[in-house]
């Protein structure tokens, strides 16, 4: 499964960005608007960064603005991503920023069906949002299953980016059930490599070389 970091901090990017593992990076005007500086001038700096799909989100709620602002976006950089909402609105821009060549995110998917008329419309990722549905007392993995399904059985090159993960568990079901990417925030994308029993191991191992080490040098003497 591709990972993806939900974040537009320079900052974070760049020292995730240091395991060499990040795909890509999901961006929005919320995480945008949190940063200093120029979106376009930040969304350059992050492709820079990672090289991979790099997803920035239209604002304008008609098909007409989106895909122009979809364009905009798409000209900065050619692994731009342009992100639209599941709105009909979104659809009409899916098709026609996908038919001139732009990939496109579509975003805010809360039921397969809208997944699948984002796929037929030519969408390069669908966004489900896990963590959301959760929240409602709806089981958000059991969409990306059926998504995952869906796609397989009409073999849709569209891929399923598990979204709004909030924690480990919600990455894990997510690459067991099939999901192409999984975006998270970086607190999430670090906690994937914390395991207690990792750290106790190391500290025994380094424990006992210190042992041996000093037992070599006292038989030495």
């Amino acid at each position: 499964m591709k990972i993806f970091l939900d974040t537009a901090s320079l900052k974070e990017i760049r020292e995730a960005a240091t395991l060499g593992v990040v795909d890509g990076v999901t961006t929005n005007p919320s995480l945008l608007a949190k940063e200093q500086g120029e979106p376009e001038e930040i969304l350059r700096e992050i492709c820079d960064l990672v090289d991979g799909p790099i997803s920035a989100e239209v604002v304008a709620t008609d098909a007409a603005g989106m895909i122009r602002e979809g364009k905009h976006w798409a000209s900065l950089h050619e692994n731009i991503t342009v992100k639209v909402p599941c709105t009909v609105a979104g659809i009409q821009a899916t098709k026609a920023l996908s038919g001139a060549g732009h990939k496109v995110n579509v975003t805010l998917i809360f039921s397969p069906t809208q997944a699948l008329i984002a796929a037929k419309a030519g969408a390069t990722f669908v966004s489900p949002f896990v963590g959301r549905l959760d929240d409602i007392a709806t089981p958000g993995m059991e969409m990306v299953a059926d998504i995952v399904r869906i796609f397989a059985n009409y073999d849709y090159p569209t891929e399923v980016l598990a979204a709004s993960l909030r924690h480990p568990m919600h990455v894990l079901e997510a690459a067991r059930m099939g999901a192409h990417v999984g975006t998270m925030p970086v607190a999430v994308f670090h906690q994937l490599l914390k395991h207690p029993l990792t750290d106790l191991g190391l500290e025994r191992f380094l424990a006992d070389w210190e042992k041996a080490k000093k037992e070599l040098g006292a038989k030495a003497r």
